[in-house]
């Protein structure tokens, strides 16, 4: 077996690179290209990457950091309330699956502790996947997303646990296997007793005297520190690393730092946990997956069907809808990143066998890869085949159109976040009725409680827009931040009334000009209004006049914000490299020794071509804006251009070095 070397440190990352970059453009969860480069570089493949102790502690490092990472997020507060769903429903979803995937595997001839280890790897869902599409589709917030989110916490809870019992069953034999359980056990609570009772005592004193020697560089290293010390002075005690960094996260997810923390271990938790899923790729055998292609199916088949019957049988009789019972299903009708943890430690220890392991890990893999499509057609399956679904949507339809049928000539608002509420309280307060629709169950239920006109409703939906009297509306006022989700609205009420006033909101520059050009009356720039209302201020301080002040940010106003175009752009600026967005920026670079502009005309330079313009030039102290073409650059010019970036930075290039 040869040794890990640089030459695969850099094998692995061109792999990835190009196998990542794929992913992202054909918009399959990175997880997954990691899985195939290890699979492709790996000894199931072309053998690019020897299989090595070295590279298994690297993607072990790898789960410790994903571990701390959901001790950071693991919040009491939280926990307690969505106790309902993630005891309730994520529990009997993990027991019972667990219980029946065991049980079928058993009856297949399958040993106890091989068939507990596959049955823990396949009770767990993904979270990368589910969250991610959940937040996609704005559906975090419904009944399905928040049982989804209820049992993907309680899973992030059980691999703890099953995390001991996995190693104590393989140790274990069967007259001894309830002491080693009871040890194990026991060793767990009197360690976690110590490091939680010592820990609440010295981690914000601690991190409180690194935070005051303000280095950034100090304050990365002493999170490696805690993450990595915890996690060994747990193995020392013959648990596991990943039980010590979940420890560790929970320490700091109730200091002042859990969010400073969260952001420098991010980068560390990325790569290595990028690394981990390589390794797990790496474990594929082409032949063995082969010879054991109706293991996989099996497997496959209790991944997909029998948790998503599961799931959808627990939650139908704890009295959920039935459509809602039949999404949350179908969200956690996959493996998960988690499957691969347990499968990867069980093989570790020979808890399962190397057959059994990369069948297992196949069907997750496969179930992984099935996700995003099964998801993103989840509404046309529920509504081909549960007739109930439709009855309830047009139920909900219908009590809107009650609701609404008395109004006309109100405003409709879409989003009732917390630009939506001041909106309505303005109107309100000017006796102007409005009818407000929102996504968000939670603040429904308290507004209507108030006596707020709000409903449960999404806008991208034709038949919701008219049941809420789009129609009869005197105007619309659009209040969403997902601006993908805005324009699809945007789009769906010029279709259906073409002459309806649309005012809207743009949480980016950019947007103002794009929902403007799709037929919004105004558009209204977060950044730029908050602008305008800073420099009003202090025009006021200063001394100028009220009407002044007015007439100065009302002309601005009407001119579309074209005088705060080509601002100078850094690195706060989100969107700066988004394919979609081009910034119109302003840049400036000063012409120094051997420029090629230097004694160059103005009309010689190619801002035509880039389709740039030259703002000004500073010379010296002057600021000269008033050229002709004959105009000639000088050594020292200080240039100032307005333009797409990547055209300023080619304008800078060419200037500086000439065609070449």
């Amino acid at each position: 077996m040869h040794e890990f070397s640089l030459a695969h440190v850099v094998i692995v990352l061109l792999v990835s690179v190009i196998t990542v970059i794929y992913c992202r453009k054909f918009n399959i969860p990175s997880m997954l290209g990691y899985l195939l480069v290890g699979f492709i570089a790996g000894p199931g493949m072309f053998s690019l990457i020897p299989k090595s102790h070295a590279t298994d502690y690297l993607g072990e490092i790898g789960i410790v950091f994903l571990m701390f990472s959901i001790g950071l997020e693991f919040s009491l507060p939280k926990l307690k309330a969505m106790r309902k769903l993630v005891f309730g429903l994520g529990g009997l979803q993990v027991v019972i699956s667990m219980l029946a995937i065991m049980g079928i595997l058993m009856l297949m001839g399958t040993p106890f502790n091989w068939a507990f280890a596959v049955s823990g790897a396949l009770a767990m869902s993904s979270t990368a996947i589910v969250s991610r599409i959940l937040s996609e589709k704005t559906e975090l917030g419904h009944p399905h997303g928040q049982m989804s989110m209820g049992v993907l916490l309680m899973q992030d809870i059980a691999v703890v646990p099953l995390m001991i019992l996995i190693p104590a069953l393989a140790t274990g034999s069967e007259g001894n296997l309830w002491a080693e359980l009871g040890w194990a056990a026991l060793k767990m609570v009197v360690t976690l007793g110590v490091l939680f009772f010592v820990g609440n005592k010295l981690i914000s004193p601690w991190f409180r005297m690194v935070a005051k020697r303000k280095s950034s560089e100090l304050f990365m290293i002493n999170v490696l520190l805690v993450t990595l010390g915890v996690a060994y002075l747990t193995e020392l005690e013959g648990l596991s690393l990943a039980l010590g960094a979940f420890v560790a996260g929970m320490l700091l997810s109730e200091t002042e730092y859990r969010f400073q923390v969260e952001d420098d271990i991010r980068p560390f938790r990325d790569i290595l946990l990028g690394f981990f899923f390589i390794t797990v790729g790496m474990k594929l055998d082409i032949q063995a997956l082969i010879n054991n292609w109706q293991m996989i199916l099996v497997l496959l088949a209790m991944l997909v069907g029998l948790k998503a019957l599961i799931v959808f049988l627990i939650t139908f009789r704890m009295k959920h809808p039935v459509g809602d019972s039949m999404k949350a299903a179908l969200y956690l009708a996959q493996g998960g990143e988690f499957g691969f943890v347990m499968l990867a430690i069980s093989s570790k220890i020979n808890m399962v066998s190397p057959e059994l392991e990369q069948a297992a890990t196949a069907a997750v893999l496969l179930s992984m890869i099935i996700a995003p499509f099964l998801l993103g057609s989840s509404d046309k399956l529920i509504n081909r085949f549960i007739k109930s679904n439709w009855d309830m949507k047009a139920l909900d339809l219908h009590n809107m159109l009650v609701e609404t049928m008395s109004k006309s000539d109100h405003v409709l608002i879409i989003g009732f976040g917390r630009g939506g509420q001041t909106v309505g309280r303005i109107l309100s307060q000017e006796n102007i009725p409005y009818f407000a629709l929102d996504l968000d169950v939670e603040r429904i239920q308290v507004a209507r409680s108030a006596g707020e006109p709000v409903a449960f409703g999404d806008a991208k939906r034709r038949e919701v827009l008219e049941a809420a009297g789009l129609g009869r509306a005197k105007m619309v006022v659009l209040t969403l931040n997902n601006m993908a989700e805005a324009k699809h609205v945007v789009n769906n009420i010029i279709s259906l009334h073409p002459t309806m006033p649309i005012y809207a909101r743009a949480i980016d520059d950019d947007y103002v000009k794009s929902l403007t050009e799709m037929g919004v009356e105004e558009a209204v720039s977060d950044t730029k209004e908050t602008s305008l209302a800073l420099a009003s201020y202090a025009m006021l301080a200063n001394g100028s006049p009220y009407n002044h002040v007015h007439q100065t940010i009302m002309n601005i106003r009407r001119s579309g914000y074209s005088f705060l175009e080509d601002l100078f752009v850094g690195s706060d600026d989100e969107t700066i490299f988004s394919e979609e967005h081009k910034h119109i920026c302003r840049h400036a670079f000063a012409l120094t020794g051997e420029a090629y502009a230097i004694d160059h005309p103005v009309r010689d330079l190619p801002l035509a071509d880039l389709g740039i313009k030259l703002l000004f030039v500073r010379r010296s102290a002057s600021r000269i804006e008033d050229f002709d073409s004959d105009f000639t650059l000088s050594p020292g010019d200080i240039l100032v251009v307005a333009g797409p970036q990547d055209k300023v930075i080619s304008f800078e290039n060419w200037s500086l070095q000439g065609e070449s």
